[in-house]
C-alpha cells in the first residue's frame, strides 16, 4: 500500500529542526535526523533533507507567523558541525517516482517563497548563517534568506553543483535566485553552477553570492549582533501574544475527507475530487479582538488552513485524479461579513496575517497541475477569497434561473474590495487583472459592482464564469466537460493549463515555477539523470554518469 504523506505536524513530533525564543530574534537550527527519512532505503546524512524535513520547515515558518508574532528576525543556520546542508538527499531523489520528485520540488519551492516573502508581508526577516558545506539545495534554502552570512574557514562555501554531479537543475530556485535576486553577473553565474567544489571567502562575497564574509573566529558573536541590528531597525509593530494553531479536526474514509469547513469526495472511476467549501454558519466576529479570542476556530482562517490541508493531500496523494471540481455552499452574505472585518483592519497582525494565508493558499490552487473547474450551483456562496477560486480554476459552471425542484437559493458571484489587490498571483497581478489582461478597463466597471449578488446573467455579462447553463442543459454539458477532461493526455493537460494560467508579466516567482515547470520536469524523465546509467543512480559508486551527448 502506498504510504500516505501527511502534511499536519507540530513542534512536538519534529525530528530535523529546533527553535530558541529569544524576545525579537528566533534562532532555527537544522538539526537533521539521520534516520528521520519519511520513506525507507536512504539515510538523511550531513543535513540532506527530504519532503519531511521541509513538511517541518513549513510548519516552522507558518507557526513563527501566528504562534510567535513578536518575532522580528530569524537566524537559519545548522546545529551539525562542518556542514549547513548538503542539500535534497540524492539517494531519495534516485529512488523516488517522477511525480513524487516534481511535487517536491514544488513544495518546497513554496515553502521557501513563503518565508522569502515574510518581511514584506509579515515584518520577518530571515537571515542565513552559513558554517560549512552549503550546496545545492542548502544554498536555495540560504538564497531564499534576505540575508546570507559565510564564514570564512578552510571548509566553509556555497555551491549549485547539481549540473555537473548529478546532470540536474537546481530545483528549488537556485538559478533564478542567482541571477534575478542576487544579480549575479552571467558568466560568474556560468562557473559557479558548473564546479563541484563551490566558492569560499571573499569571492562568494564579490560575486554576490552571500552578503557578508566574517572570520571564522568572530562569526558567532557577530551573527548575534547582526539579528539584534536588523530586530532593533524593523518597523514590525510589536506583539505581545500570538494564536495557537491548533491541530485540525479531519476524518479520513476510502472515498474522501471531512474536515469542519470542506468536504473532499474522490470519484476514482471518474478520475475527478470534489472539494466542497462551507461558508459560515455564524456571524462575523464583532472586532479584531473578538477575531483574536476565536484563533483557529475562526473560519477563515480554519478554513484557509482545511483548504491548504485538502490540496496538498489530493497533490501527493492521489495523482492519477486529474480533475479537481470546486463547489462552494454557504450565505454569500456571510462570507463577505467575515472577510471585511479583516480588510478594514490590515494594520492588526492577526488580520494581516489571515489574509496573507489566504493569498497563499490561493497561490497553491494556481500552481496545482490538475485540471480545475468550478461548479456554481444554487445555494453557493462563491464571495471574496472563495470568489477568487472562479479564476484561479480553469473554466467554470454556473446555474442560470430555477431548476426543477431545487429550493436554494439562486447562484450568485459577489465581489469585494478584496478581489481587487489582497490575493494576488505569483505574477503580481490579481486574478481578475489576469483574466482580463486584455481589456484592463473592464476592471473598473467591475469594481462598480462589489456588493452586488450577481446571477447568472450578470455574470455571465461581467466575464466572471465561463458559461451558464439552465435546468435542461446543464447536467448533459457539465458531464460532456467532464467526460472530456479525463480522456486528455495528463502530460498535455499539466503543460497546457500551467501555459494559460500565468498571463502578462514575468515576476521572480513566475520564473521560478515556468523553469521548474518546463526544465527540471523534463530533465527528471532523462536517462542521463535517472537512466540505469545516469548520474542520479551513478552518484556515490565511484563512476560518473553515461551521457547521450546528443543536445535537444
Amino acid at each position: 500500500m502506498t504510504k500516505i504523506i501527511d502534511f499536519q505536524t507540530d513542534p512536538s513530533k519534529y525530528r530535523h529542526w529546533k527553535i530558541d525564543y529569544d524576545g525579537p530574534v528566533a534562532n532555527l537550527y537544522m538539526d537533521v535526523d539521520e534516520n528521520g527519512g519519511l520513506f525507507e532505503g536512504y539515510e538523511l546524512k550531513l543535513n540532506s533533507y527530504d519532503l519531511g524535513v521541509d513538511i517541518e520547515l513549513a510548519d516552522i515558518v507558518q507557526r513563527m507567523r501566528f504562534e510567535h508574532p513578536e518575532v522580528k528576525v530569524i537566524v537559519m543556520q545548522s546545529a551539525k558541525d562542518k556542514v549547513f546542508c548538503a542539500g535534497a538527499n540524492i539517494r531519495m531523489l534516485g529512488g523516488a517516482a517522477h511525480s513524487h520528485k516534481v511535487n517536491f520540488c514544488k513544495f518546497t519551492n513554496e515553502t521557501r517563497n513563503t518565508y522569502e516573502a515574510a518581511l514584506a508581508d509579515s515584518g520577518q526577516n530571515y537571515i542565513c548563517a552559513v558554517k560549512g558545506a552549503c550546496a545545492g539545495g542548502g544554498y536555495e534554502l540560504a538564497l531564499a534568506c534576505n540575508h546570507i552570512m559565510l564564514t570564512d574557514d578552510s571548509t566553509s562555501s556555497v555551491a549549485l553543483p547539481e549540473v555537473p554531479l548529478l546532470a540536474v537543475l537546481p530545483g528549488t530556485g537556485g538559478l533564478t535566485r542567482v541571477t534575478d535576486k542576487r544579480k549575479v553577473r552571467r558568466d560568474r553565474a556560468d562557473v559557479f553552477c558548473s564546479i563541484e567544489e563551490g566558492v569560499k571567502g571573499k569571492r562568494a562575497k564579490e560575486w554576490r553570492l552571500v552578503d557578508e564574509v566574517i572570520p571564522n573566529s568572530k562569526f558567532d558573536e557577530t551573527v548575534v549582533a547582526r539579528a539584534r541590528e536588523m530586530a532593533a531597525n524593523s518597523d514590525k509593530v510589536d506583539v505581545a501574544q500570538g494564536i495557537e494553531l491548533t491541530p485540525l479536526s479531519r476524518s479520513f474514509t476510502a472515498d474522501g475527507i471531512t474536515y469542519s469547513t470542506v468536504e473532499v469526495v474522490l470519484n476514482r472511476s471518474a478520475k475527478r475530487a470534489t472539494v466542497t467549501i462551507k461558508g459560515p454558519d455564524a456571524a462575523a466576529p464583532a472586532d479584531v479582538d473578538a477575531l483574536a479570542a476565536q484563533g483557529a476556530e475562526a473560519w477563515i482562517l480554519r478554513c484557509a488552513r482545511e483548504l491548504d490541508d485538502a490540496i496538498l493531500h489530493l497533490r501527493n496523494n492521489e495523482k492519477e485524479l486529474g480533475l479537481i471540481e470546486f463547489q462552494t455552499q454557504g450565505d454569500p452574505e456571510l462570507v463577505i461579513a467575515h472577510e471585511a472585518l479583516l480588510l478594514a483592519n490590515k494594520d492588526h497582525w492577526l488580520a494581516n496575517e489571515i489574509l496573507q494565508y489566504w493569498k497563499r493558499v490561493l497561490k497553491r490552487v494556481d500552481m496545482t497541475s490538475r485540471s480545475l473547474v468550478a461548479i456554481v450551483e444554487h445555494g453557493s456562496c462563491f464571495a471574496g477569497p472563495l470568489a477568487e477560486l472562479l479564476w484561479a480554476v480553469d473554466r467554470s459552471y454556473m446555474m442560470l434561473e430555477e431548476f426543477d425542484g431545487d429550493n436554494r437559493p439562486l447562484a450568485t458571484v459577489t465581489l469585494s474590495d478584496g478581489n481587487f489587490g489582497t490575493y494576488k498571483m505569483g505574477n503580481d497581478l490579481t486574478r481578475l487583472e489576469t483574466r482580463f489582461l486584455g481589456t484592463p478597463e473592464d476592471i473598473a466597471t467591475l469594481e462598480g459592482l462589489k456588493g452586488q449578488q450577481l446571477e447568472a446573467d450578470a455574470a455571465d455579462d461581467a466575464g466572471l464564469v465561463t458559461y451558464v447553463y439552465d435546468d435542461i442543459d446543464w447536467e448533459d454539458e457539465v458531464r460532456l466537460f467532464m467526460e472530456e477532461r479525463a480522456s486528455f493526455s495528463p502530460d498535455a493537460m499539466t503543460g497546457m493549463e500551467a501555459n494559460l494560467r500565468f498571463a502578462g508579466p514575468e515576476t521572480m516567482e513566475t520564473r521560478i515555477f515556468g523553469r521548474l515547470t518546463a526544465w527540471q520536469n523534463w530533465i527528471f524523465q532523462r536517462p542521463n539523470a535517472v537512466g540505469p546509467d545516469g548520474a542520479l543512480q551513478r552518484y556515490g559508486t565511484g563512476m560518473r554518469g553515461e551521457y547521450n551527448m546528443e543536445r535537444v
